[in-house]
């Protein structure tokens, strides 16, 4: 699945893997979703769209989740689908980026959520930078990602 929920105490994590660290954002937009809501619901009806933008890898993150939150919040919008293109795919490469120079854009494909065909499941108030963990694991080669969620 690229995500796993961890017991927090008061609040609620999430350990994601994924092949690059592109596919560590994808996998904690769907297990934020799937913190809110059961996924498999969620028709990819609508867009929604990004453009971020972070000094360090752990701040687009936490920015990209914030950005995610707040679209539900204020809109309803749940996703479960996302596209994105950025330049920290190959941030344990040959030409990594620069500090202070992340970016990301792209697209969630969802819909409003609907109490009366989605479950409601936690209240999810923000990502935060309690105990974050974004690394590359050398034994495995995988990137992972550990993100605590206030509730």
């Amino acid at each position: 699945m690229g995500f796993e929920i961890i017991d927090v105490s008061g609040d609620v994590g999430i350990r994601v893997e994924g092949r690059d660290p592109e596919e560590i954002f994808v996998n904690a937009a769907i297990g934020l979703y799937n913190l809110i809501t059961e996924i498999e619901a969620i028709n990819p009806v609508k867009d929604i769209t990004l453009d971020l933008k972070g000094d360090t890898i752990e701040e687009l993150l936490i920015s990209f989740l914030n950005e995610l939150i707040f679209h539900f919040d204020a809109h309803g919008f749940i996703g479960k689908e996302i596209i994105l293109e950025s330049n920290i795919r190959d941030l344990g490469g040959d030409n990594p980026p620069e500090t202070g120079n992340y970016w990301l854009r792209g697209a969630v494909r969802g819909e409003e959520f609907d109490p009366l065909r989605h479950e409601r499941r936690l209240l999810v108030k923000a990502a935060t930078y309690h105990n974050l963990r974004f690394i590359k694991d050398p034994k495995s080669g995988l990137w992972k990602a550990d993100i605590i969620f206030d509730i």
